[in-house]
Order: structure tokens, then C-alpha cells, then sequence
């Protein structure tokens, strides 16, 4: 808890006056892509296990991967080592984007998607766990390239740096620098004084989680391969599917109920889980933002159950499981769908619409605004309510019996604040480029939110193809900036970030 309170301070710029270590973001930039030039070869072996002759465009997309990858090794030599807050911005930043760039070359040298900004939107939908896609028939696609799709989002579930500094601790004192600039704002207890240590415990909880998931889908009857990419997009809470039908196609409540528990257990704070391992159970039992992320399930469930029962004429079991499936779905940012929720009574929609905005809790693969941020703000409301009648009362907000200090407050307030204003932005941005007002709302909630479903023409049953060519410019980039938590990305359009001081 104390480390959410210390990484929601963002603080803009490096200490002192000293410019940009240049050197040391192209350096480090390059290692990365050399990491997804080997990921990259990954799915290329799938390919070739398949009998399949699109490997070679892997191998390609390989290969330009890693001579960038060289050049920005050769411009980083004899940088000095040493890394700022600036350039973690940097780093992180220009890490997603380039992995964007060079991970859609296998989809577009393909020919499988041949549209520059469609390939380049279906990537990025990929590594931010968006779930988005431009595809109206997913299954024409190699067993290479679903791989690849599935695969973007496992490795962008706790994101890549992270994933980097996990298994490549090369990058020395630059560690929590690069860390927290990917992570703002999200809870990481210190499970350990070294951020390589805590990244490889756990990456080590999400691969179990990923292990298990495979197994029990190949108990509820999916293939091996359709197991596995399955595994990885519902604990990376991403939604992509090897099914133009999601998980709808196999018509099984035992792996609706399966992805609904994993989708869950991936929504809660990591850090809880290492604590359970080591005994302590009753951090986890007795975590408010748990509390909260729970209980809005339950109830959200049990009113869109009713509705689904009573107005919809569903069974009771179906009725329960269709809304607690697209209730997690919705709320873990996750994308999955069994049911088309469009077609749902209308005031159904504001509850999946606070459910795309929230967000699971801090410190998990899931987007939005996150329970931990909501819980603050409520529980300030309600002690503002309590200084009406007791103007004089000293009325601390306390999370998990800590005292968010005002600082604190006010800096949860305002990224609130500022994330219903980018929304808003968005939204006009949409509508001013032909959408109509509710797709236009739905598909920047979902962009924003990380989520993938939004309403209307671009709802649960329908691919984002129809989306004008800039709408899908924007929807990509309103995917970056929920992925990172707007600050990260923003710092970069401000001007004075590039000077020195």
C-alpha cells in the first residue's frame, strides 16, 4: 500500500537540470527489440510445427527487428550509465511503440491484414490488452499468426519492461526508474528490495496462473493450441480469441466458468498473491480494494441477472452465468463475450459502462481507472459529506487502516479528473469523424479502458473494420495512453520535457 501512495506522485522531469541520457534510451531501446526479435521467432516455430509457409514472414519481421535493434545499439555505445525519471518516460514510451511497429510486420508483410494502420491498430489492441480487432474472420488466420496475437497480449499483461527487467536484469540502477514509469500509479508492495527479484516472483505467479488456465481449458475440451492462446489472453485480461465467436463458439458453461474465475483471480493485486504464498493469507482476505472488486461483481451480477431473467426470458443458470461472464469480462477489462450485451434492456448499459471505466484493482494486467482510485475518491466524498455537519471534525481517509495523505488526494483526484476529460476529448474527436454519439462513446471507453467491446455497430458481435481510417489512429493511441496510464504518454506533448530546465 505504501508503494501505490509513492507511485500515484508523478513527478515531471529529472532532478536538477541535466539533460536526456540519449545514449542509454537507444541503448536499452535496442535490447528490447532484440527481445521481440526472438518472440518473434517464437511464432515462428509455431509456424513451422504447423507445416505452415508464412513462417518466413516472421523470419523477416526477425530480422528487420533485430538490425534496428543494432543501429540503436551502435548510436547507444559508451552511454553513460545512468537513468532519469525523464528518460524512463522515454523508454517506456517509445518501447511500446516500437514494438508496435516492428510486431505488426509479420500481419502486414503477410498479407493477412494488408492495411498499414489496420495492422498497426490490431498490434497495438494486442500488447495494451485492448482486445479490439479489425478482423471479421479470425479463423482464416495461420495457427502462426493467432499465436502471435495471443502472445502479444500475454507479454503486454504486465508489460514489457517489466517483462524485461524480469528475465534480462541488465539495465543495473535503471531498474525502479523504468519500473515506475511503466507502472504509475499502480500498487506494487515490496515483496523484495530488488525490482528484478520482485519482477521474476511475479511473472512467476502469472505464469501459473497462465499453466493452470491452459490446463483446465483442455479439460473443458479445447484443442492444445486453442488452450494456450486462450491461457494467455484471459490471464493478460486481453480478449483476443482464436474464434470470430469468443469464447461463445464452444458453447460450454464449464470453460465459461473456468475463463470467468481466471479472468478474476487475474484482476487482483499480484503482490496479494505473494503474500498468500508466504502464509499470509489476511492481506489479501482483508484488502478494501478486493473487498470492493469483489462485492461490485456480486451485485452488478445479481441486478443484470434478474433483468436477464425476468425481461429476457433466460433460465436461471443461463440468465447468471451470461451477466456474471460479461460482468467480469467487462470489469477486468478482459473483452470476452458469450452474449451480446447490446441486445440487453437498456439501463443495463450504464453498469457495463462504470465497469469499463473502473477497472479492476492496482497492481494486476487489468485497465481503467482502477478500484483502488474509486475507493479513495468515495470514501473522500463521504467524509466531505460528514465536514457539512462537522466543520471542525479532523476526518482522515484511511484505505487498509493507512491514512492517504492529502497530497495523495488531491493526485488521485486529478488523474480522475484528467481521465474523464480525455474521455471527453475522445468522444468529440469520434463524433467528429462520422461516428454516431454511442459508438463514439463505446469505442473510446473501451480504447481508454483497455477493454475491447464497446456499443452499438462496434459492440461485442461486431469487429472495429468499419471504423474510419483516423478513428482507428486515435482509438490506437487512446489504447497507449489508457495502457500507461495517461502521464506516461502525455509528458511526451509537452514541450518542456525535451528542454533542459
Amino acid at each position: 500500500m505504501e508503494d501505490f501512495f509513492a507511485n500515484e506522485v508523478i513527478v515531471h522531469g529529472n532532478r536538477g537540470n541535466s539533460l536526456m541520457n540519449r545514449k542509454m534510451i537507444c541503448r536499452i531501446l535496442g535490447i528490447l527489440l532484440h527481445l521481440e526479435g526472438l518472440l518473434l521467432l517464437v511464432c515462428m516455430g509455431v509456424s513451422l510445427l504447423y507445416g505452415e509457409r508464412d513462417f518466413r514472414f516472421f523470419l523477416y519481421a526477425a530480422a528487420l527487428t533485430a538490425g534496428a535493434a543494432c543501429l540503436l545499439q551502435v548510436a547507444g555505445r559508451g552511454a553513460a550509465k545512468n537513468v532519469s525519471r525523464r528518460d524512463g518516460y522515454c523508454i517506456v514510451t517509445f518501447s511500446w511503440l516500437l514494438f508496435t511497429l516492428f510486431g505488426m510486420l509479420p500481419l502486414w508483410m503477410s498479407g493477412e491484414i494488408p492495411s498499414v494502420t489496420d495492422a498497426f491498430f490490431e498490434t497495438m489492441s494486442g500488447f495494451t490488452t485492448t482486445g479490439a480487432t479489425i478482423l471479421d474472420d479470425i479463423e482464416r488466420l495461420s495457427h502462426g499468426m493467432l499465436f502471435w496475437r495471443s502472445f502479444t497480449q500475454w507479454i503486454g499483461g504486465l508489460g514489457i519492461v517489466f517483462f524485461t527487467v524480469a528475465f534480462l536484469p541488465i539495465f543495473g540502477l535503471g531498474n525502479q526508474v523504468l519500473f515506475s514509469a511503466e507502472a504509475t500509479g499502480v500498487n506494487h508492495d515490496k515483496i523484495h528490495p530488488k525490482i528484478s527479484v520482485m519482477a521474476k516472483w511475479l511473472w512467476t505467479i502469472y505464469l501459473l496462473l497462465t499453466l493452470s488456465c491452459a490446463g483446465l481449458l483442455l479439460l473443458g475440451g479445447m484443442s492444445p493450441f486453442d488452450a494456450v492462446c486462450h491461457a494467455f489472453t484471459t490471464t493478460a485480461t486481453g480478449g483476443y480469441s482464436t474464434k470470430q465467436d469468443s469464447i461463445a463458439y464452444w458453447h460450454s458453461p464449464f470453460i465459461e466458468y473456468v475463463i470467468t474465475i481466471v479472468m478474476t483471480l487475474s484482476s487482483v493485486n499480484f503482490t496479494l498473491y505473494f503474500m498468500c504464498l508466504k502464509g499470509k493469507f489476511g492481506h489479501l482476505l482483508k484488502d478494501d480494494e478486493v473487498k470492493l472488486f469483489l462485492s461490485t461483481i456480486g451485485l452488478v451480477t445479481a441486478v443484470l441477472a434478474v433483468s436477464l431473467y425476468v425481461r429476457n426470458h433466460y433460465g436461471a443458470e443461463e440468465a447468471f452465468r451470461a451477466a456474471l461472464f460479461q460482468v467480469v469480462s467487462l470489469f477486468t477489462s478482459c473483452g470476452f463475450a458469450t452474449d451480446d450485451y447490446t441486445t440487453w434492456a437498456p439501463f443495463t448499459w450504464l453498469f457495463l459502462i462504470y465497469l469499463m471505466l473502473t477497472g479492476g484493482c492496482t497492481g494486476s494486467t487489468c485497465g481503467g481507472i482502477k478500484s483502488m482510485r474509486v475507493l479513495i475518491v468515495l470514501r473522500n466524498v463521504r467524509n466531505e459529506f460528514s465536514r457539512l455537519i462537522h466543520p471542525r471534525a479532523v476526518l482522515p481517509v484511511k484505505i487498509n487502516r493507512q491514512t492517504v495523505s492529502p497530497g495523495i488526494l488531491s493526485t488521485v483526484s486529478m488523474f480522475v479528473l484528467f481521465y474523464v476529460g480525455c474521455l471527453f476529448v475522445g468522444w468529440v474527436a469520434a463524433m467528429a469523424m462520422g461516428l454516431g454519439f454511442m459508438e463514439a462513446f463505446g469505442v473510446v471507453v473501451s480504447s481508454l479502458g483497455n477493454t475491447g467491446p464497446g456499443f452499438g455497430a462496434f459492440g461485442p458481435a461486431n469487429s472495429w473494420a468499419a471504423l474510419p481510417e483516423g478513428c482507428k489512429w486515435l482509438c490506437s493511441f487512446y489504447m497507449l495512453l489508457g495502457r500507461l496510464e495517461l502521464f506516461g504518454v502525455l509528458l511526451m506533448l509537452v514541450p518542456s520535457f525535451w528542454y533542459k530546465r
